[in-house]
Parts: C-alpha cells; structure tokens; sequence
C-alpha cells in the first residue's frame, strides 16, 4: 500500500490498519513454517506496510504536539 493512500486515513483507521497487517503478517509466517508460502516476498511487503502505518501514526503524533 502507498504512502499517499494511507495518509488519507483517519488515526483510527490507521490503527485498524495496523491490527489487520499484524494478523496478516503472523498468517504468512504461519504458512512459511508449514511450507505453503508461494510468494516469499509477501512477508517483506506486509513489514514494509507495517513501517509505513507506524511513520505516519508518528508523524501525526508529532504534529498534534
């Protein structure tokens, strides 16, 4: 997901974002222990998102202040 779609959330929003790209990302490891992850790169995708959700709830944080 882009950086841009994300800041047009609302805080609570991105937080439910966050929760649903945790339960994601424990789902794809899930399957990379059971061996049934076709894209590896899933996983790396999801942690990048979850970096991306995080820098913006920070840097709304940071501007309320």
């Amino acid at each position: 997901m882009k950086a841009l779609q994300l800041r047009e959330l609302r805080p609570d929003e991105l937080t439910e974002k966050l929760e649903d790209l945790h339960k994601k990302l424990f789902s794809l490891r899930a399957q990379a222990v059971t061996e049934k992850l076709e894209n590896t790169n899933a996983v790396k995708n999801v942690r990048r998102d979850i970096a991306r959700v995080k820098t913006l709830m920070r840097e709304s944080e940071l501007k309320g202040r």
